[in-house]
């Protein structure tokens, strides 16, 4: 499972009953005798696609001696240490209790994150008026009813930030980087592989179209795997006729989409086409880094000049990405070669870099302040929290109120500061607001 849940609160407030809903079997005895669960059961559990470990607990008790109650408090705290999240369950028929203040002290001590769950609101009355759960300490209650299964879209939204990738269990530098490098017809892609790793381990030639599959090259530099892939010349969809020629092209495209680092070749003769533009764009557009090889470089005659129309081209046709590299170099002689595969290995570290969710919401609190989001029905959009969901690239989920859409301009100036206050210049960076639905609430 990618990350673990504990389910904590005083006796009888609906935790085994939570526990059963998530693994989806009736594994938990339930009763209304407080303290029926003693020691702390653990369930593989699911909502939607969402799959984790949960935890249920015994009733917290104010015990700290050898009696059972104790002995369950201390079997609660282990939980408590092997969870990623906790839900504090409480009873919203009854509202808070002074128990439920007392455990929500204890746990606000953990740097374990907490939701706060309001269990049994499954009616209006029921429901009632849930500000004083804001006394708890553990921000804005959820509400839910384990029994009818009611909320568990708005607990999917709030435990998905906790989903862990796998593959980032494994160090960066025992996994292969996979590296391609695409291009138009006559680029130099193929010289280049062949002047990196050293070997005429491609076909090259001054005919355009040389290579017709993506070829595969394992390889390692400064330490690092790297799994280099040569694609075939990618010409404008208009001008590919034959089928063959698209057979090649689609099989480039796919390796784009598998790749981590996309190298662009141009040729410094003819920089930045349409389908170079293109090309770059679709890079983008599949969550790939970027950069930019200028090849032919000893050719070329206007460098300042050539150099300023990259640029140009850059910052009017892929605007949401900034400060993709470009490195001018020749494949043939290998001159500026030594520059490009330390700005891929510096793109792809930015590409995995992960911001705690701490830092990121001290810096949201700032953002929000120079510039408050929107109003939405008379009343401004609320923004709750911000966390990284996944890296490979940057991703992160916004949480905030369920009164309006957010505008795509605030978004983008969202990740304008993200990529401004934590260096993350040319990988692309996605923003998801996410909003939770409370039924019995009207707007």
């Amino acid at each position: 499972m990618s990350f673990t849940v504990a389910i904590i609160g005083r006796p009888n407030v609906g935790k085994s009953t939570l526990f059963n809903r998530l693994v989806g079997k009736k594994l938990a005895l339930v009763d209304d005798t407080p303290g029926v669960t003693r020691d702390r059961r653990e369930g593989d559990a699911r909502i939607g696609s969402l799959k984790f470990k949960v935890i249920d607990t015994a009733g917290l008790e104010e015990a700290f001696d050898d009696s059972l109650e104790g002995r369950m408090r201390r079997q609660t705290e282990a939980a408590l240490a092997e969870a990623d999240v906790v839900l504090m369950l409480y009873d919203a028929r009854i509202g808070v209790s002074p128990l439920d203040k007392h455990f929500a002290g204890w746990i606000r001590k953990s740097s374990v994150p907490v939701i706060l769950v309001a269990n049994k609101c499954e009616g209006k009355e029921a429901h009632g008026d849930l500000s004083e759960a804001y006394a708890l300490g553990l921000g804005e209650p959820l509400p839910i009813s384990a029994e009818h299964g009611e909320g568990m879209g708005e607990l999917f939204d709030l435990l998905l930030p906790f989903e862990k990738e796998q593959v980032e269990d494994i160090p960066a530098k025992e996994r292969p980087l996979h590296l391609a490098i695409v291009g138009r017809p006559n680029a130099g892609k193929s010289t280049l592989v062949n002047k990196l790793i050293g070997e005429d381990r491609l076909l090259t030639g001054p005919e355009a179209g040389v290579t017709r599959d993506s070829i595969s090259v394992e390889w390692e530099f400064e330490g690092q795997k790297i799994k280099l892939v040569d694609t075939a010349g990618i010409r404008r969809r208009a001008r590919v006729q034959k089928k063959l020629e698209k057979l090649s092209v689609a099989d480039s495209l796919r390796v784009i989409k598998m790749a981590e680092v996309v190298v662009l070749v141009l040729d410094a003769d003819v920089p930045f086409e349409k389908q170079d533009l293109t090309l770059a764009s679709h890079v983008i557009d599949e969550g790939r880094a970027l950069v930019i090889a200028v090849n032919k470089w000893d050719q070329t005659k206007d460098r300042n000049a050539v150099l300023k129309h990259i640029r140009d081209k850059l910052q009017i046709s892929l605007p949401q990405v900034r400060g993709v590299p470009v490195v001018t170099l020749s494949a043939l002689t290998g001159r500026g070669l030594e520059k490009l595969l330390p700005k891929v290995l510096q793109i792809y570290e930015i590409w995995n870099k992960r911001i705690s969710t701490a830092k990121l919401n001290r810096w949201l609190e700032l953002m929000l302040e120079k510039h408050p989001p929107p109003m939405a029905k008379g009343r401004r959009l609320k923004v709750r929290y911000m966390t990284q969901v996944k890296s490979r690239p940057p991703t992160f989920s916004l949480f905030m109120s369920s009164r309006g859409e957010l505008p795509e301009s605030y978004i983008r100036y969202l990740i304008n500061g993200l990529r401004e206050d934590f260096d993350m210049p040319a990988v692309p960076i996605r923003i998801y607001p996410r909003t939770g639905k409370n039924p019995y609430v009207k707007d």
